[in-house]
């Protein structure tokens, strides 16, 4: 009995080691410098340079509780080099970080970051962090679980 069992132990464990995930270390999904996508009237905002496009309707209402008048809203977006995409805008109180999943983008954290609203806002890469400056506000330091640390 033990004859047989020790083969199929091994195949079964061989078997298991074949089905691991292929992970291809290290990699940097950061873009060098944000983006600005421009908000159409079905609410769209797409980025050519990167094949990216998204609805943002649903944020534009989580920000400012309106997605009916979105044409012509800016957004500005940059991607970290873990692969989270940070989003906001002029006026908006938090800056959104979203992770990619099937088909669409999931909101993994909320960053408030203003209490009146960003004054033309702009991301910078920081690595590891991401530097959000608006006029008006101290810069700050981010990442995808909140604000790091005070700017200048």
């Amino acid at each position: 009995m033990n004859r047989l069992f020790l083969p199929s132990a091994l195949l079964a464990l061989a078997a298991l080691g074949a089905c691991s995930p292929l992970s291809l270390r290290p990699a940097d999904f950061s873009w060098p410098i944000q983006v600005v996508l421009n908000v159409d009237s079905k609410g769209m905002a797409s980025e050519d340079r990167y094949k990216f496009s998204v609805n943002v309707k649903e944020l534009l209402f989580e920000e400012t509780h309106d997605s009916t008048d979105v044409k012509g809203v800016e957004l500005r977006m940059i991607r970290d080099a873990r692969g989270y995409y940070f989003v906001t805008g002029e006026k908006f109180k938090n800056v959104y970080v979203f992770s990619q999943g099937d088909g669409a983008l999931r909101l993994e954290t909320k960053i408030s970051v203003s209490e009146k609203g960003l004054n033309n806002p702009a991301f910078n890469q920081r690595a590891p962090n991401i530097q959000l400056v608006s006029e008006g506000e101290k810069s700050v330091m981010l990442t995808r679980d909140g604000v790091q640390q005070g700017g200048k």
